[in-house]
């Protein structure tokens, strides 16, 4: 794999990534809210408002273009597994940023998931 079709991936899992983070961080700068329809519209609103929603969504949209762009140039089968690298960022971020659990288990895991991802960029 070519160093840009690299760095195309990483920037697409990286932007994907992001907006999982941020579409958190929305959520939970609503707080929690019970599902029934009286709270659609009122819930709706208020979620599509939050910028960190907005940014997440926008980091959604661009990182499909750049995914794109890296379809264009590696094969599906090399670039779709990379996707798991988001795993790795945010099982961090979300321990750094949201205080999640990082136990033992999901360290283990993450480090299955990297030894994986560098056997697979080196085919």
């Amino acid at each position: 794999m070519n160093p840009i079709s690299f760095a195309l991936i990483l920037s697409g899992v990286m932007l994907n990534a992001v907006a999982q983070l941020l579409l958190k961080a929305g959520v939970r700068a609503v707080g929690h809210f019970d599902y029934s329809a009286a709270n659609v519209l009122p819930i709706g609103i208020k979620l599509a408002t939050q910028w960190p929603i907005i940014g997440g969504l926008s980091c959604y949209v661009i990182s499909v273009v750049v995914w794109i762009l890296a379809l264009s140039r590696v094969e599906v089968s090399i670039a779709y597994p990379m996707l798991s690298l988001g795993y790795v960022v945010n099982a961090l971020a979300a321990w750094y940023f949201f205080d999640e659990m990082m136990s033992p288990q999901r360290l283990a895991g993450i480090g299955i998931i990297l030894i994986g991802v560098y056997v697979l960029a080196r085919t």
